[in-house]
């Protein structure tokens, strides 16, 4: 009888003013991000109506309309991203491996710190560099890459001369969402259950072996959260593609050449200082879409690390 009394008192007993506090404010904080979301979706769509429903011929001279434009823009969106998303990844996760498991505990801290220096670095100076230091040092290799291997297609010429192509940009991109991934994929191996790493070497497993055995998998849905993270940053990235890209509205895969495929994001920023009436409607249309995507690329990255947590061993 006493336990009973005493359990409905703990039942009825009412919260404490800190967990009330802490309660209300993390209900404040995730209904204000729907509601931002909400409102930035609200803005975009109505914003972009007028270029949805205009006359082709007021958009673009060819009368090709709002999707005749925005084409270009979504595929040098992707492939400016995929690129760079092709390069940073493999060394990412070398990096992050080797300062969780491979490098001496000083040097791994060391390293790990100027990785997230690395971070905070403005995406402007990324550009300046890219334009001052990156493309003039690239273009010898550029032409290299045509004078040999201009049988491929991404590697046909004629050969920038400048070096300021979608691969530099793409080289750019990749630096700048590497610290990123690096970070987060560091975090995740450092979280491997020791009994796991110590079983895998009882059994007569290498170091890599370990690695391939135990960290990799348990660490799978963090690296998927991680890529999709850096991923989101390359497909929004705006300063540093605007000053390093020679833009044109076009669809190509060739890397080399002085004619590049521009972003939405560097689009936006180039024209709408001189965009009026129904040009400021289109750019606010490409914003949507870009939008849409980053959405697009999270939905999926979410659906691949549910399908894989109950695999890694994380749960």
């Amino acid at each position: 009888m006493t336990h009973a009394v005493t359990a409905s008192n703990q039942v009825r007993s009412p919260k404490r003013r800190g967990d009330q506090v802490f309660s209300t404010s993390a209900l404040v904080a995730g209904v204000a991000i729907l509601v931002v979301l909400a409102a930035v979706a609200i803005f975009l769509v109505a914003e972009s109506l007028p270029a949805f429903l205009a006359n082709p011929a007021d958009i673009s001279s060819d009368g090709s309309g709002f999707w005749g434009l925005v084409g270009p823009l979504v595929f040098g969106t992707i492939w400016a991203a995929a690129l760079a998303l092709l390069i940073s990844l493999p060394l990412s996760i070398g990096i992050a491996l080797f300062i969780s498991h491979i490098a001496p505990r000083k040097l791994a801290q060391g390293l790990g710190y100027i990785i997230d220096l690395l971070a905070a670095v403005p995406s402007v100076v990324f550009g300046l560099w890219g334009i001052t230091v990156l493309a003039p040092a690239v273009q010898p290799f550029f032409v290299w890459l045509v004078d040999n291997l201009g049988w491929i297609p991404f590697f046909a010429g004629p050969v920038s001369g400048t070096g300021r192509t979608v691969l530099t940009v793409a080289i750019v991109l990749a630096v700048m969402i590497l610290p990123i991934i690096t970070a987060i994929a560091r975090e995740v191996f450092l979280q491997t259950p020791r009994l796991h790493e110590e079983a895998a070497l009882a059994l007569g497993a290498t170091r890599w072996e370990m690695i391939q055995m135990a960290v990799l998998p348990f660490g799978r849905p963090g690296l998927i959260s991680a890529t999709m993270l850096g991923l989101g940053r390359a497909l929004g990235e705006t300063m540093a593609v605007a000053m390093v890209l020679s833009p044109s509205v076009i669809i190509s895969f060739a890397l080399l050449q002085s004619q590049n495929p521009t972003t939405i994001a560097a689009n936006i920023a180039l024209n709408f200082p001189e965009a009026s009436g129904i040009g400021v409607n289109v750019l606010i249309g490409t914003g949507l879409l870009l939008f849409i995507i980053t959405l697009i690329v999270n939905s999926i990255a979410r659906v691949a690390i549910n399908r894989r947590k109950a695999f890694s061993g994380a749960n």
